[in-house]
């Protein structure tokens, strides 16, 4: 397994090692031990999987008092994931990442507590499931708008299907009372 920090603290690129042979391919796609060597939690509470259609983006969420780390891959299809650091206070604070996740190239993006996350899907209709460090609280979860231009996220879609609840968000500004603090 090979582990990608990138520029947002905490937030990492996994590369689980691939077996292959003439049958096809093998992987863990996770392992305690080695997952809490590389520095992500020990204990995931809920695996969530959802399918999504060409152009939908989903998110940004998250959740404020039950914050979730989560461990993102592709097991259909392609999507670009994205971590926007929320943290009122952290030096990288509004910054963001994107990654590619497919079932082709493997990787998984670890996404800590204190940021926002979310995807699109912009080639073909696509299957993403993801552990969860915390159970979902439904009247616990918020967001950001897809297209706040303060982020100014560089998404694959113009004119996404989002759900009802997405398209209400709102941007990311400094008043903000639903931020976790750093």
């Amino acid at each position: 397994m090979r582990v990608i920090k990138t520029e947002l603290d905490g937030v990492v690129i996994i590369e689980p090692r691939v077996f292959e042979d003439s049958r096809g391919s093998l992987f863990e796609s996770y392992q305690a031990e080695r997952y809490a060597a590389a520095g992500l939690p020990e204990r995931f509470v809920q695996d969530n999987q959802s399918h999504s259609i060409v152009g939908t983006i989903r998110g940004l969420h998250y959740q404020l008092r039950h914050p979730q780390a989560k461990l993102v891959r592709v097991i259909r299809g392609s999507v670009i994931d994205v971590a926007v650091d929320i943290r009122r206070g952290s030096p990288t604070f509004r910054h963001w990442v994107a990654v590619e996740l497919s079932a082709a190239n493997q990787r998984q993006l670890f996404i800590p507590e204190g940021f926002a996350h979310g995807f699109c899907v912009p080639l073909e209709p696509s299957d993403v499931e993801y552990k969860c460090s915390a159970y979902y609280v439904p009247d616990d979860q918020h967001g950001i708008i897809w297209n706040d231009s303060s982020l100014a996220i560089s998404w694959a879609i113009a004119e996404p299907h989002l759900s009802e609840k997405d398209r209400l968000y709102q941007p990311l500004t400094d008043d903000r009372t639903d931020l976790p603090t750093f």
